[in-house]
């Protein structure tokens, strides 16, 4: 059974960063030649028209191989995890090269970073999360997780790290409110998203009718919205957090693996593997619309998306995987106003 806070439930445990301060730092780093970046320059607005998404660059991964799975940022870099070649890519942002390759990590798949304790957290599907000093990515030590390790959250108020973890209660994606007590987290194998309080240690469930694999997650928390990726049949759902009604299902991409609220546009980003950026529009909590089909490229599932970081740094980031003739990339769309 999977736990949250040692509450059983299909989901996880949380790490407070006490406990580590006591962790060896005998890992030794083993640094990769950075990649050169390919990125091209950026589109003009004529060329892609009124898209929410520009593509601006592209960073390739030379002898990437296999799926990806979750990402994380921080310190200007973005963390991916390569499920399938057993690797974590760390790629700089502002060079477009991939400044370092963590290796040694079977099934990489959920990844977070701290900027308070500078430390990066990797999950494994093997049933491990490796923690690593984020300066120069020696290991510091890992902690078991029987079932395996998946999704992991990063609570800056309480400096502790969540992490989706089991063996008979398989859970995809899960947010934290941060002005609330609840976790929502799906389960798609009993086809529900269930709401942890991480107060009262109460566990209320939301069955999904007719809906299955809700694997993707994101959080609209000031209009108390939940948006769910259902792969079958291809939908975004949106639901009323205060009461777990259903408020729309919108047709949406296929084989969808990430899910992201853009606060500032008050938009959802849902990449799909069958090849696209559905982009779907907030006109009020209880309407949405889709705004754009942004081509992109097949197995093209998961993505980053960080909030803006800055001035003209409001950035999207999509992995791509190895295909015939071409390497593995991280794809870098500008957002529009």
């Amino acid at each position: 059974m999977k736990k949250v806070c040692g509450m059983s439930l299909a989901m996880a445990l949380s790490v407070a960063f006490a406990t580590l301060a006591s962790a060896q730092q005998d890992a030794k780093k083993t640094p990769n030649p950075a990649t050169k970046s390919s990125a091209g320059g950026p589109k003009t607005a004529a060329t892609e028209g009124a898209r929410p998404l520009i593509l601006s660059g592209s960073v390739p991964m030379e002898g990437v191989k296999g799926r990806f799975d979750h990402f994380a940022s921080g310190q200007g870099q973005v963390f991916i995890s390569a499920l399938g070649n057993n690797t974590v890519e760390v790629i700089s942002i502002f060079g477009g090269t991939v400044e370092h390759t963590i290796t040694g990590v079977p099934g990489p798949q959920g990844v977070a970073f701290s900027p308070e304790a500078n430390k990066l957290f990797v999950a494994s599907e093997k049933g491990k999360l490796y923690i690593y000093d984020a300066a120069a990515f020696n290991l510091i030590t890992t902690i078991d997780f029987p079932g395996g390790a998946d999704n992991l959250r990063y609570d800056a108020a309480t400096k502790r790290i969540y992490v989706g973890c089991g063996d008979d209660e398989k859970t995809e994606s899960f947010q934290l409110e941060k002005s609330g007590p609840n976790i929502y987290v799906n389960i798609p194998d009993l086809k529900q998203i269930a709401v942890i309080n991480r107060d009262t240690k109460k566990i209320t469930r939301w069955p999904l009718t007719g809906l299955l694999m809700n694997f993707p997650m994101a959080l609209d928390e000031a209009d108390h919205r939940l948006f769910v990726g259902i792969r079958e049949p291809p939908r975004l759902g949106v639901f009323d957090t205060t009461s777990g009604h259903t408020v729309a299902l919108l047709p949406s991409v296929a084989d969808s693996d990430d899910l992201y609220y853009d606060a500032e546009h008050k938009r959802v980003y849902m990449p799909g593997g069958e090849g696209f950026i559905y982009v779907f529009q907030t006109k009020d909590p209880d309407h949405y619309q889709l705004l754009a089909k942004i081509p992109t490229a097949l197995g093209g599932r998961t993505a980053g998306y960080f909030g803006r970081q800055g001035k003209g740094m409001h950035r999207f980031f999509l992995a791509i995987p190895a295909r015939a003739g071409q390497s593995a990339e991280m794809r870098i769309y500008t957002i529009q106003d």
